[in-house]
């Protein structure tokens, strides 16, 4: 069937964007038609990139004719990019990789259990859906667990020489860039480590991988307040934190710790936002109830207390456990998909925020 463009821009041309006022003509970038086949770029403000889903579906009704005779039609929307935070140290690319790296995230949680790497594992993914450039360290060093979410147990860094220095080459699936102590150990090896051992354990993960240019370094953190957070604020300057939590109270107690830790008058590496994992419980076969099996709102309770950002409340999916013992995210294949999509642009959207109004967070020094 023969495609039209003027024609499909003057039906776009009636579709007006709310929030702004204005015909969704003028955020089309690109338009391309082929035998069946019709894509439409977008590239939207800040502003309106949470109305992708909505503008999508306005679309595809108005194009529904198109639709009808069999026209395969493609919707890619690019959302404008946040304003970054540059990591800036005073040492050279030989000297220190990060030196193209944007912004950092440390995802933390006050104990284990809450589903901290499962968070950190879909957020990565999540970011680089959205067309950023995103590198994951596995920094839970006592139990590093993201090789398997991600189906690379297996697979081994190499080794490249960049000027005079030898650097570990990330292992990359899913558009992210990944490094884990669990490459360089045997599964049944039990790291038996003193602080000192761990952290300069994480120090070289850091400082020997060559990360390449990132929008986003998503690091995720053993629970508490040890010698591994606090390794972190000494050796990079984090942009922020993300906290994890489930809804009951031991968990959240626990949380104090962590916002105490990372506001605390000789850190102050700011709070993006707290997460509250498996936040209710939806079965298969009664898609209408929602079960607090945890307890009920103890993340959004804690995000008012601290006046920080409730960044999301993700459901339980019996899926999630199965699907990434077997290497498949929970983003790509459960019905929590769409939360940790939202998840991620809630996200992008506290890094603009916090990169707008506060100065560069600077790297810890302890006398």
């Amino acid at each position: 069937m023969e495609i039209n463009k003027n024609e499909i821009l003057s039906k776009l041309q009636t579709i007006i964007v709310p929030e702004v006022n204005k015909p969704l003509t003028q955020y089309v970038t690109n338009l391309q038609t082929g035998d069946n086949s019709l894509d439409i770029e977008l590239k939207l403000e800040k502003k309106i990139n949470p109305l992708e889903n909505s503008l999508k579906k306005v679309i595809e009704n108005v194009l529904i004719d198109y639709k009808n005779k069999g026209v395969k039609i493609k919707i890619n929307v690019i959302p404008e990019k946040v304003q970054m935070q540059e990591v800036k140290v005073n040492k050279t690319f030989s000297e220190n990789p990060l030196n193209k790296v944007k912004n950092i995230i440390a995802v933390a949680s006050g104990k284990g259990g809450v589903g901290k790497s499962t968070v950190s594992a879909n957020l990565a993914i999540s970011l680089a859906l959205q067309g950023y450039k995103v590198g994951l360290l596995d920094a839970d060093v006592y139990g590093p667990s993201i090789p398997i979410m991600y189906g690379v147990q297996n697979e081994r860094p190499f080794i490249e020489k960049i000027g005079e220095k030898e650097f570990v080459v990330p292992v990359e699936k899913f558009g992210v860039k990944l490094i884990s102590i669990g490459f360089f150990v045997k599964e049944e090896d039990a790291l038996i480590w003193r602080g000192a051992m761990a952290t300069s354990a994480i120090k070289q993960l850091i400082e020997d991988v060559a990360w390449g240019e990132l929008d986003f370094f998503v690091i995720d953190l053993p629970p508490g307040t040890g010698d591994v957070p606090l390794t972190m604020v000494q050796t990079i300057p984090l942009t922020g934190a993300i906290i994890v939590t489930t809804p009951q109270k031991v968990a959240t107690a626990d949380v104090v710790k962590s916002i105490a830790m990372f506001k605390n008058n000789s850190i102050e590496v700011p709070v993006l936002g707290i997460i509250e994992n498996m936040a209710y419980f939806i079965p298969s076969d009664l898609p209408d109830k929602k079960y607090f099996i945890f307890g009920k709102d103890g993340g959004k309770q804690l995000a008012a207390r601290f006046n920080v950002p409730l960044l999301g409340q993700i459901p339980i999916d019996e899926n999630v456990v199965s699907n990434a013992d077997n290497g498949i995210p929970a983003i790509q294949n459960t019905t929590i998909s769409e939360a940790f999509v939202e998840l991620s642009k809630k996200v992008v959207k506290q890094v603009e925020i916090r990169n707008k109004n506060l100065p560069p967070t600077k790297v810890l020094k302890i006398n």
